[in-house]
């Protein structure tokens, strides 16, 4: 195992009525001005708003209304939210909603403090921000992870890239299984199989031999799994959206992270394409998985193989490629299993998409088994089409 510095800040409230029983207490640790931020509004559909408003009225904080985040929240709009915070000398921004929400609110943290432009001061000058607004996040919709760390992923719209950012981590997370009760389906798995694409972009990842960390890691990956299929056949079951919700956390939390070097080129592919067509990220990520393993695993043949046993239950083949392949085959029949998309057309990705600018724009992870080209890149863009 590598060496390694572990910490994480964050302190979790998990299930049933935790926010209504403890925000209270947490919103007594800051000021007046609470920044109340949330996406497209559905928080104010599902009760999720008037029970955070309640609360918030009841500890008497003035309320700024930072609504509107996407899905693939824009750096117009972390600019937006910066904007807001410094006008209002916001003491505690509390993001309510799903990973995007979070993203955006972290780097508006952030941004807030700065008199500089925060992507230039990262991309260019390669240093980061070290004062933030205090952060609060309540998580509706599980599967970013984003609740735990200080990374954000953000599209910048002009300059067409949708790249990492490290913004503020939440001091606090409320994890109440029962919001994602009201979030449609579709999105719930699409969020699910982006937990089960972090656990694996950090298991194939360096080094590739046993740790404990890949232990742990081999359990994630099957109760993910196991929960998935449970949703299927009843999509209201608290136990297996509260450990949907957990395992969420866990991918995320750095724990799986522990002395390893990640891979996440998927996640590099999948952004790219994202920053072009905006795309729904897990499920992008679901026609981007199984496409470049199968490109990949003879360069690691040894860790596929074990994820083709250890996760998926598939008995030793012949030799460790052909073992490695079955485990590939069984996370492809999974995608299609649990319902999403398995090509590109199935995703909706229009047809005149210049996928080459795709791949050529597209960040190289070192922690991969096979450092890809981007002509590699781009044949594998055209054969998830």
């Amino acid at each position: 195992m590598n060496n390694f510095i572990f910490q994480n800040k964050t302190k979790v409230y998990f299930g049933k009525n935790s926010v209504k029983e403890y925000l209270g207490n947490v919103l007594d640790q800051y000021g007046e001005v609470v920044m109340l931020a949330y996406g497209g509004g559905s928080i104010k559909r599902n009760g999720v708003y008037d029970d955070v408003m309640g609360i918030l009225n009841q500890k008497k904080k003035r309320v700024v209304e930072f609504s509107g985040i996407m899905s693939n929240p824009t750096y117009a709009k972390v600019q937006e939210g910066a904007a807001l915070a410094r006008e209002n000398h916001v003491d505690l921004i509390l993001a309510v909603g799903g990973g995007s929400v979070s993203d955006c609110c972290k780097i508006v943290s952030a941004q807030a403090m700065l008199d500089e432009d925060i992507w230039e001061m990262q991309t260019v000058k390669h240093t980061y921000p070290s004062k933030f607004i205090p952060l609060a996040a309540i998580v509706t919709v599980f599967g970013t992870g984003s609740e735990m760390n200080n990374g954000a992923v953000i599209t910048n719209e002009e300059k067409k890239i949708k790249g990492a950012l490290l913004g503020a981590q939440a001091d606090v997370a409320f994890l109440d299984p029962e919001y994602s009760m009201s979030v449609p389906f579709q999105q719930v798995i699409s969020g699910a199989f982006d937990t089960l694409s972090h656990a694996m972009e950090t298991y194939f990842g360096k080094p590739e031999e046993n740790n404990l960390s890949d232990d742990i890691n081999e359990a994630v990956m099957r109760s993910v799994i196991r929960n998935i299929r449970v949703l299927l056949k009843d999509e209201n079951n608290y136990e297996a959206r509260s450990e949907l919700a957990w395992a969420s956390a866990m991918a995320e939390n750095s724990i799986l992270k522990i002395g390893k070097v990640t891979d996440f080129q998927a996640h590099m592919i999948e952004h790219q394409l994202g920053a072009y067509t905006n795309c729904n990220h897990g499920a992008g990520l679901a026609v981007i998985h199984p496409v470049l393993y199968r490109h990949i695993y003879k360069s690691g043949a040894a860790r596929f193989a074990r994820f083709a046993q250890n996760v998926w239950g598939v008995e030793a083949k012949a030799n460790e490629e052909k073992t490695a392949l079955a485990g590939i085959d069984a996370l492809a029949a999974f995608i299609k299993e649990i319902g999403l998309p398995t090509t590109f057309a199935e995703l909706g990705i229009p047809e005149d998409t210049d996928l080459r600018v795709v791949a050529d724009s597209t960040v190289v992870t070192a922690g991969c088994c096979k450092k890809l080209t981007h002509d590699e890149i781009y044949d594998i863009l055209k054969e998830c089409r």
